[in-house]
C-alpha cells in the first residue's frame, strides 16, 4: 500500500501500467476512494501509466485541514506528481475530482496535458445543501446520508437491478471518515470555479450522465461551453457514470486521450 508524505499529510496512491507510457491521474468523487476506478483499470493500464489516489480524508489518505479547501486538494496532486518525478500528466476527475481538475488546469496548467471532467460542474449544489448534509452527518454519522447519496450516485433502474458494484460503493460510503467527508463537503461548498474556466486552455472532454441529479447535463453543457474548444459527451447513467456505464465511459476517455 504505497503511502507518500506530502505537505498536506499522508496520501495513499497506486501507480500501474507501462513505465514508458503517458501518465493518467484518476481523481475520485466525494464518498468513494480509488477503488471506484476498478472498471476502468484493465483497459486504461494497458495503454497508460495510471496513477490513482485516495482523495484526502477518504480511503487510506490522512484527514487534515488541507482537505477543507479545493486548493488543498489541488496541491496534493501537484506534490504527488512532483514527488513521483512526473512532470506532466493527463487528468480525469469525477464530481469533486473534476473540480480538482478544473482548479489544476486553471492554476497549474504546466502539469496537465489533457483533461477529462466527469459528472461535475464549476459549482456543485448550494451552500445550504452542503450545510444541511454536514449537519446531518454530525448528528447521525455517515448512516444519516447513505440512502440519499446512493440515490444520487446511481439511477433508479440501476439500483433496482442490484450488483456487487453497488454494494461495494455503499460499503465504502458507510466506511468513509466522518471528519474527512465533512472536510470535503466544506471544500465543495466554498468552491466556485466559474471565473477560472475562461483561462483553461487544456484540451478538455466533458462527460455527463443523462440521469445525473448532482451535476445535471445542462450544467455540464454549460461547463463545456465555458472552456474553449471543450468536447461534450453524454452517457446513459447517473452520477457515478464510470460504474453505471463502464464500457462506454472507458472507451470515451481512452479515445480522447489517444487522439
Amino acid at each position: 500500500m504505497p503511502i507518500i508524505e506530502l505537505p498536506g499529510g499522508r496520501l495513499h496512491y497506486r501507480l500501474e501500467g507501462p513505465y514508458d507510457a503517458s501518465t493518467l491521474v484518476l481523481s475520485n468523487s466525494l464518498g468513494t476512494d480509488m477503488s471506484m476506478w476498478e472498471p476502468q483499470i484493465p483497459l486504461l493500464a494497458r495503454h497508460l501509466r495510471v496513477l490513482r489516489y485516495d482523495t484526502r480524508g477518504h480511503g487510506d489518505s490522512e484527514v487534515t485541514a488541507a482537505g477543507e479547501t479545493l486548493a488543498g486538494h489541488g496541491q496534493d496532486v501537484i506534490e504527488l506528481l512532483h514527488d513521483l518525478g512526473i512532470e506532466r500528466a493527463h487528468f480525469c476527475g469525477l464530481s469533486m475530482g473534476g473540480m480538482v481538475g478544473m482548479w489544476l488546469a486553471a492554476r497549474a496548467p504546466e502539469c496537465i496535458d489533457r483533461l477529462v471532467l466527469c459528472n461535475t460542474a464549476a459549482r456543485i449544489g448550494t451552500p445550504a445543501l452542503w450545510d444541511a448534509r454536514i449537519a446531518a452527518i454530525r448528528a447521525g454519522g455517515m448512516a444519516a446520508v447513505v440512502p440519499a447519496v446512493m440515490a444520487r450516485f446511481f439511477s433508479p433502474a440501476y439500483l433496482a437491478r442490484g450488483s456487487e458494484a453497488v454494494d461495494r460503493v455503499r460499503r465504502g460510503l458507510e466506511a468513509t471518515s466522518v471528519d474527512g467527508y465533512i472536510a470535503c463537503c466544506v471544500a465543495i461548498r466554498d468552491a466556485d470555479l466559474s471565473a477560472d474556466l475562461k483561462s483553461v486552455r487544456t484540451p478538455t472532454l466533458v462527460l455527463a450522465g443523462t440521469h445525473d441529479l448532482a451535476a445535471p447535463p445542462e450544467e455540464e453543457q454549460a461547463l463545456a461551453r465555458a472552456i474553449e474548444g471543450a468536447r461534450y459527451s453524454e452517457l446513459d447513467a447517473a452520477h457515478l457514470s464510470n460504474i453505471e456505464a463502464p464500457e462506454r465511459f472507458t472507451e470515451a476517455v481512452l479515445g480522447f486521450l489517444k487522439q
